[in-house]
């Protein structure tokens, strides 16, 4: 078997690849946008991601996935609210839905909590992630706070840095210390949305100063839509790991 070969953060577009193996092959934060398959063995592959009009063998998959997890979790609709109301019930969903999967988590061992499944976050950081998402854009965008971070904040992986904002991906907080942060976003949101108007919602807001996000006439319930994604995606993630630190112990 030849040598793993490794490409990280190298601009391939365009390129044309035939006849070539990638059996085995790993892609993560990959870009696939208007590339184009023919002849190709899909044959025991697992794909994770943003879909639209994606079509295989004629057939646009896209809406066929999107239906397929809807009809699996009745909750997921409800994550694409149009008005405020919408919003507010989409959040208290989701707090449900955390509450249990913390629970989970809380009858791990503290090292377990620390643990990367398949190089994926660990709890932990998975949730230090989630309350720098809802500082940057309900305590930054929609609240105005140039700078509502955490020393324990953590961008994703592959953000550019920006002076000012914390990204300590290596330190170990307890769950608990974390936690305690948790409830004081969650707590914010909370109350944003219990003011939130559909007027409020129809509007852009702008954040000028350094750091980020920072956009200009960005929709306050694009801000809000990109919330509620983070938190129901990455508790997905956050189970589907938590299964697999169950069957390790």
């Amino acid at each position: 078997m030849p040598p793993t070969r490794s490409f990280r953060d190298r601009d391939l577009s365009g390129a044309r690849f035939e006849r070539v193996d990638l059996s085995g092959a790993q892609f993560r934060g990959v870009e696939f946008t208007g590339s184009r398959m023919r002849g190709v063995e899909l044959v025991d592959v697992e794909i994770s991601g943003e879909l639209h009009n994606v079509v295989v063998n004629g057939v646009d998959i896209a809406p066929l996935v999107e239906a397929e997890l809807d009809r699996r979790m009745p909750e997921r609709a409800m994550m694409r609210p149009e008005d405020s109301d919408g919003f507010r019930h989409a959040w208290a969903i989701l707090e449900q839905l955390w509450k249990a999967t913390v629970a989970r988590a809380m009858a791990l061992t503290p090292a377990a909590l620390h643990e990367s499944v398949d190089g994926e976050w660990s709890f932990i950081q998975t949730l230090r992630h989630l309350n720098f998402a809802t500082a940057a854009w309900v305590g930054r965008m929609a609240l105005g706070d140039p700078s509502p971070w955490h020393p324990l904040d953590l961008p994703w992986d592959e953000a550019p840095g920006w002076d000012g904002i914390p990204w300590d991906r290596d330190v170990q907080p307890s769950l608990d210390e974390v936690l305690t942060v948790r409830r004081e976003r969650q707590a914010m949101v909370r109350s944003f949305l219990e003011s939130l108007t559909d007027a409020a919602l129809a509007a852009a807001v702008t954040r000028s100063e350094p750091g980020w996000p920072r956009l200009a006439d960005f929709p306050l319930r694009q801000c809000l839509l990109i919330v509620l994604n983070e938190e129901w995606q990455h508790r997905l993630y956050a189970e589907r790991d938590l299964d697999a630190l169950t069957q390790r112990t």
